[in-house]
């Protein structure tokens, strides 16, 4: 009896025991998954917004070399190599356009891919001389299509993003224009995140990393075929280029994959997510440490298999309630260190949750800084466009006050000698008239100040008529030097736009200035304004009798740095700016050429 109750004793012990580690085992596969599920979406995200960056870094250089090809002092550079104040003034327009577009180099190659002007040429590593015809960016851009290529500088071996475009004279590709981008400042971006993200190449090269040790590392095996590519095109430099996941085969599907490679803290097992980005199939590379799921997993089986316990307990000491009191103190006991060990772990995922959020606020902080970087970075433009124009039309404010200052002049002598003479009557009305006169001055001086002042953007209700006066009055002096005609055809009731008065009346004086110059040569300068309602919208209409817009201009009118002048005489700011203030607004710019000659900007704004 004793024997047979022993046995079956350690039977039930045995069955719970098994019960107890089968419930474990299951919420410790189910919370691993779970929490490995929940890492994968978490990283996809930052995977999609590092990626998200690095594309928009990226694209927005792309078209620069175009542009930069069309300069006249670049193809004259091209087209005469042996004049040296010629390839100086590409050199000079290189340098001007790399500080404007902050990218880490611009320059020029022939056909035979010699570098003919750079904007590094007055430096130690210029590229001024080197050849580069082993780059695939050269064959591709003498083919006619973009050339893209990530690699180490072979001159100044500082790694960079290199976009090529061709340069056409008379239909035929002549050169190439090279412009190289920096990534340094996104690197360190993913450095400071503290997630561990890489960029690598179609051959499966980490050339940017979160970690240090992983840069120039392969993701696995390189096969001879791409190495000895990689070798010809001297992409990497000297980089042994060693395997951080030995074993590995590179196979383009590395994604969702679990790894093991040593790290810098030893080694562990990661979870490889993997996302295409860019024009390259480079690929943007997440590792997450899985030591946190399996850990957060092990828990909950911990908890699960002991809550399982519990209740096995539980049912045991209600059957041996009277037989087993001793036992009954021991497992409630044991309870009680169940209910510790669990209040212990929920109060540690509760300060980790607090951390987690407080982080979360953290960075939301930085993109709300980030934005109010950005608007203050926008009015900055749009303030440094006004004080270009009043700086070209600053002469207008001297021939305005010249005439009041004469009479004041002259009122003030005669005044003094009234007195003298005890004329009491006439200094009174010589006292009136300089009173008039001094009023007269503060109005003219009152409306440069206003457009000069630099205030935030107010919408409001602005008089149309007010502003088309305002903005004459500061081309006034311009309009008199050409001897041209000004000739407003405003309707008798008042119009009212929605808009910021000082900034409107920005766009109308840049408008009105460029309109002068384009009717300068002619035998009657003419520009003529007119303004009208259409429904819910004010249409403001400029024109001129200049000889119109040339056709390959009109497509690229309002692209900053894109102008017709000399770089003397500006870097094609105006017309863009002018763009944007309009669509902050809410309204449209736009322009054509007119049947009858001359060139015509419309401005659309909603009325108030």
């Amino acid at each position: 009896m004793g024997d047979a109750f022993s046995r079956n004793r350690w039977g039930l012990l045995a069955a719970a025991l098994l019960i107890c580690l089968g419930v474990a085992f299951g919420v410790f596969r189910l919370g691993q998954y779970r929490a490995q599920a929940h890492l994968e979406e978490v990283n996809r995200q930052r995977l999609d917004f590092y990626a998200a960056s690095l594309e928009s870094t990226l694209n927005k250089h792309e078209p620069l070399p175009y542009l930069a090809g069309l300069e006249r002092d670049v193809l004259h550079a091209l087209q005469h190599p042996g004049d040296r104040n010629a390839v100086m003034a590409a050199n000079r327009y290189f340098a001007l356009v790399q500080r404007q577009a902050k990218v880490a180099a611009i320059y020029l190659l022939d056909a035979s891919g010699l570098t003919l002007a750079a904007s590094n040429w007055n430096n130690a590593q210029s590229f001024v001389g080197q050849r580069y015809t082993f780059r695939p960016y050269f064959r591709e851009a003498m083919a006619g299509a973009t050339g893209r290529f990530y690699a180490v500088g072979a001159t100044t071996r500082e790694p960079g993003y290199f976009i090529a475009a061709p340069v056409r004279i008379d239909g035929r590709i002549q050169g190439v224009v090279v412009v190289k981008v920096g990534l340094d400042e996104f690197e360190q971006d993913l450095t400071r995140s503290g997630d561990r993200i890489a960029l690598a190449d179609s051959a499966g090269v980490l050339f940017l990393s979160a970690v240090a040790d992983w840069k120039y590392h392969t993701l696995g095996f390189l096969p001879p075929d791409l190495a000895l590519r990689l070798a010809e095109t001297r992409q990497y430099g000297d980089h042994p280029l060693a395997a951080l996941v030995p074993g590995l085969m590179l196979n383009g599907d590395q994604d969702g994959i679990q790894v093991r490679f040593a790290a810098a803290s030893g080694k562990g097992e990661y979870l490889l997510l993997s996302r295409p980005v860019g024009q390259l199939n480079w690929r943007m590379l997440s590792f997450v440490d899985l030591t946190d799921a399996r850990q957060t997993a092990l828990g909950q089986a911990t908890a699960a298999g002991l809550a399982t316990a519990l209740v096995l307990v539980l049912l045991g000491i209600r059957r041996l309630h009277f037989h087993r009191q001793e036992e009954r103190r021991i497992a409630a006991e044991a309870l009680q260190r169940v209910y510790d060990e669990l209040e212990q772990r929920i109060a540690e995922r509760t300060e980790a949750l607090t951390s987690a959020n407080q982080q979360l606020h953290d960075r939301l902080e930085d993109v709300q800084r980030a934005e109010a970087i950005l608007r203050e970075t926008r009015d900055d433009a749009v303030q440094a466009g006004k004080l270009a124009v009043l700086g070209q039309l600053a002469a207008g404010i001297t021939h305005e006050i010249n005439q009041p200052l004469a009479a004041l002049t002259t009122l003030s002598g005669n005044a003094v000698k009234f007195l003298e003479r005890g004329n009491h009557e006439e200094v009174r009305g010589n006292l009136h008239l300089i009173e008039e006169l001094a009023q007269r001055l503060g109005r003219i001086v009152g409306q440069f100040k206003a457009f000069a002042r630099k205030a935030p953007a107010e919408l409001t209700a602005v008089s149309v008529q007010e502003a088309i006066h305002l903005a004459g009055v500061i081309v006034e002096q311009q309009r008199r030097d050409l001897n041209a005609v000004i000739d407003a055809d405003l309707p008798a009731e008042a119009l009212r736009a929605r808009a910021d008065p000082v900034r409107l009346e920005q766009v109308l004086v840049n408008l009105m200035k460029n309109g002068l110059e384009a009717a300068a040569k002619q035998t009657l300068p003419c520009l003529i304004l007119s303004a009208r309602q259409e429904g819910g919208k004010v249409c403001l209409t400029l024109r001129d009798n200049g000889p119109g817009i040339a056709a390959e201009v009109l497509p690229h009118l309002f692209e900053p740095f894109y102008s017709t002048k000399t770089a003397s005489e500006g870097l094609g700011l105006g017309l863009a700016i002018s763009r944007a203030i309009v669509e902050s607004f809410g309204g449209t710019l736009s322009a054509r050429n007119r049947e009858e000659g001359g060139a015509e900007f419309v401005i659309m704004l909603d009325a108030a």
